[in-house]
């Protein structure tokens, strides 16, 4: 696995912060004002890690929202470069990013927002191999990934690694926002769905297309969970889904009970470990 890059150094052994400082109080003053957050909601942000998985439609509001709300460390994993097709959406990147990994302008864009945090970029694929390896660094676990086989993995990863797994989708005029979080009491994705289902069987939207600003929604709603999650406010969006039809102009949830059948998180689980994925073809 190769090594993070960096934005601001990352000293191990650190000391946590249990202060702001004169500049910290002032980039967050407008956040720091809510009686939810406070001083020390503030300090709970900056001593927090989040992995974003995908810098795409998804992953670009995720990114800038939480870089700008002041999460101490991010990472954000990604092997693709950045393609002209990608920028109606994808607002981490401009037209002179094209050609480039997109982490690399992930980078840039969260460190021009915010460089008082530390930003870890991982040009690569999250698979089984290098997954739990790089998900151990971090607390909770959101994504952006447009493919069943890697939201999949992070269900099932975030599940041994006993983290929360913030869950997101948007396809053509439709998205999804979920938290799958079995430690808490919650269910996990395969409480709703048991097995990944065929390619055939979920259309991507490279393939049927999808309206950028549907992505951008349902990004700002990932990007709340993690921070109520943080903070530990409000009721997040553990054993419920959220679904959102854009044409409609309706945000609709549903519960999501355990399924005590459940082939990972139940008393009846047959899956142990993430060797069913070793040997699969990347997506």
């Amino acid at each position: 696995m190769q090594e993070p890059n960096k934005n601001r150094q990352e000293r191990k052994g650190e000391a946590p912060q249990t202060a702001l400082t004169t500049d910290q109080q002032n980039r967050y003053s407008r956040q720091i004002l809510l009686n939810e957050m406070g001083e020390e909601g503030q300090l709970k942000l900056l001593r927090s890690r989040v992995l974003i998985v995908g810098a795409g439609g998804l992953g670009s509001p995720i990114a800038l929202y939480l870089a700008g709300a002041g999460i101490g460390t991010l990472g954000i994993v990604d092997s693709d470069l950045v393609d002209l097709s990608n920028l109606h959406r994808q607002i981490l990147h401009a037209t002179t990013d094209i050609g480039r990994p997109k982490t690399e302008s992930a980078r840039e864009s969260m460190g021009a927002i915010n460089p008082d945090i530390v930003i870890n970029t991982y040009h690569e694929r999250l698979t089984a191999h290098n997954g739990p390896e790089i998900m151990a660094g971090y607390d909770i676990i959101v994504e952006g990934s447009d493919n069943f086989a890697t939201k999949f993995l992070l269900n099932d990863a975030a599940f041994f690694s006993g983290k929360p797994y913030v869950f997101g989708g948007a396809v053509r005029f439709d998205g999804q926002a979920s938290v799958f979080f079995p430690k808490s009491g919650g269910p996990c994705l395969r409480c709703m769905i048991p097995e990944i289902p065929p390619a055939s069987a979920s259309l991507t939207c490279s393939q049927v297309g999808v309206l950028g600003i549907v992505a951008g929604q349902v990004g700002l709603i990932e990007a709340a969970e993690v921070v109520k999650l943080i903070l530990g406010k409000g009721d997040p969006l553990v054993g419920r889904f959220l679904a959102y039809s854009c044409l409609d102009g309706e945000f609709r949830t549903f519960t999501v009970p355990k399924n005590p059948d459940c082939p990972l998180c139940s008393e009846k689980a047959t899956i142990k470990d993430l060797s069913g994925y070793y040997g699969a073809a990347p997506e």
